[in-house]
């Protein structure tokens, strides 16, 4: 059972990581800023100027709107992944819940969410697109998918202390999604249709959809989204808590 200590312990370790990912760095934190912008403005320049045809209005707001819960996505879950090997020394020696570790370095992505998430509402309102009521659904949205990293996370990072070829796997499957993850294209019906299964319980691609509906569009996303997005994202929460439970009383004899 967790108590008082052990959130405190949490607190420490969240802070802790993100100290640690811009140390001796002379940008600090506006890297979070600049990583997006940099990519939003290569994907704008190629798909509005190289290849004119595209017809996807506000495409640079559009982008961003896959670009942000992508780079969320693909850093905790690479990061979260090693989280348990690379703290090896402090599980051994201090008797907290083994979640605290892979947990607290998802929330610590969540400070460098948290910028994006700013930079992505500038941009909303830099593009005509003013605030409204439905930006309520941001946080809930957001919410559901910081519990589905969290179940996954919990996943593959116990995985990868028995068999560290988990990381790499973690990385390719990463590069795939940018591709499966509709960050510079809508999905024609035919090929949504086709592949309903990637879209419709893909956490990260319900984002996407909700986001962009949200922001550019400014409408509420709808409840059939809403449902299968909760879904997914408890239910792998669930999945993960249950299988880091079973896997987590032999780590001590493989770290």
């Amino acid at each position: 059972m967790w108590n008082g200590d052990y959130f405190f312990l949490l607190q420490q370790m969240v802070v802790k990581d993100f100290k640690i990912r811009y140390r001796n760095m002379s940008l600090g934190v506006f890297w979070s800023l600049l990583n997006p912008l940099i990519l939003m403005g290569v994907m704008t320049f190629v798909f509005t100027v190289l290849n004119p045809n595209n017809t996807i209005e506000h495409f640079p707001l559009f982008v961003l709107c896959g670009l942000v819960p992508y780079n969320f996505f693909s850093v905790s879950w690479n990061n979260g992944t090693i989280s348990i090997s690379n703290n090896a020394g402090l599980i051994k020696r201090v008797p907290v819940p083994r979640e605290v570790v892979p947990i607290a370095t998802v929330l610590s992505t969540c400070i460098h969410l948290l910028i994006q998430i700013a930079l992505l509402l500038v941009m909303a309102i830099a593009f005509g697109r003013g605030i409204n009521w439905h930006w309520l659904w941001l946080p809930l949205v957001w919410a559901l998918a910081v519990i589905f990293v969290c179940g996954i996370v919990l996943i593959t990072s116990a995985l990868d202390v028995y068999i560290r070829d988990v990381r790499y796997v973690v990385e390719s499957v990463v590069t795939v999604m940018f591709w499966a993850i509709p960050i510079f294209y809508y999905p024609s019906p035919a090929i949504a249709a086709r592949f309903s299964y990637v879209f419709d319980y893909n956490p990260i691609t319900a984002l996407v959809f909700a986001l962009r509906l949200i922001l550019i569009d400014g409408q509420s996303p709808p409840l059939s989204l809403l449902a299968k997005f909760a879904l997914s994202s408890c239910g792998m929460f669930v999945l993960g808590w249950f299988v880091f439970r079973r896997l987590k009383s032999r780590f001590f004899d493989y770290l």
